[in-house]
C-alpha cells in the first residue's frame, strides 16, 4: 500500500461514501461553468492559430480541437489528482477498485463514456435536423435526465460511464481543521 501524506490521508475517501445523484450532477453543472474558461481560451489559441479562417474544415477543426482540450483537462486532472476542481469543491474523487488512482488508459476511457450524457441528443439533433436552441436544449436536457438516471439502476448508484470504465466517484471527508 501506497504511503500517504498528512494533506491526502486529510481528504481520503471513506470506504462506502458514494455522492448522491443530485450532488453529482451540480457538481457537473459547476463544472460547466468552469470549463467554459477553459475552452474560451482554447478558442482563443485556434482562432490564433488559424487565422481566424471561418470555412467549414476550420469549424470541424475547431471543433476537434475543443474535443480534445476538453479531454486533456479531464484526464489530466482525474490522473493527477482524481478529481477536477469542481469534484473538489464538491468533495467528489473519482477511483478505481481499491481507492486507486486512475491510468491515463482509464481516464481516457471514462472521458470518452462521459460522452453518452450528450452524444446520444447531439445524434437526434443531426438526424432529425433540430438547430433551433430550444430543441437542442430540451433534447440534451432529456438525455442527460436519461442519463443521470442509470445511477438508480446500478447497485452501488454509480453513473453508466463509470460502471462500464470500472470507476466509482466517492466523497472524501472534510479536510480537519487545526
Amino acid at each position: 500500500m501506497q504511503a500517504t501524506s498528512p494533506a491526502e490521508a486529510a481528504v481520503a475517501p471513506t470506504a462506502a461514501a458514494v455522492p448522491t445523484v443530485k450532488r453529482r450532477v451540480l457538481a457537473m453543472v459547476y463544472e460547466g461553468f468552469l470549463l467554459f474558461a477553459v475552452e474560451m481560451l482554447a478558442v482563443l489559441v485556434y482562432l490564433l492559430l488559424t487565422g481566424n479562417r471561418q470555412e467549414p474544415a476550420y469549424q470541424v477543426g475547431l471543433k476537434v480541437f475543443l474535443f480534445l482540450v476538453t479531454g486533456a483537462y479531464f484526464i489530466w486532472c482525474w490522473v493527477d489528482s482524481g478529481h477536477t476542481l469542481a469534484m473538489k469543491t464538491w468533495r467528489m474523487k473519482v477511483v478505481r477498485p481499491g481507492q486507486a488512482r486512475l491510468s491515463w488508459r482509464t481516464a481516457a476511457l471514462r472521458y470518452l463514456l462521459a460522452w453518452g450524457w450528450f452524444a446520444p441528443a447531439l445524434l437526434v439533433c443531426a438526424v432529425f435536423g433540430l438547430h433551433a436552441k430550444g430543441e437542442i436544449a430540451i433534447a440534451l436536457g432529456i438525455g442527460v435526465l436519461a442519463w443521470a438516471l442509470t445511477a438508480f439502476l446500478d447497485k452501488d448508484r454509480q453513473f453508466l460511464h463509470d460502471r462500464l470504465a470500472g470507476t466509482r466517484l466517492v466523497l472524501f471527508s472534510k479536510p480537519v481543521r487545526a
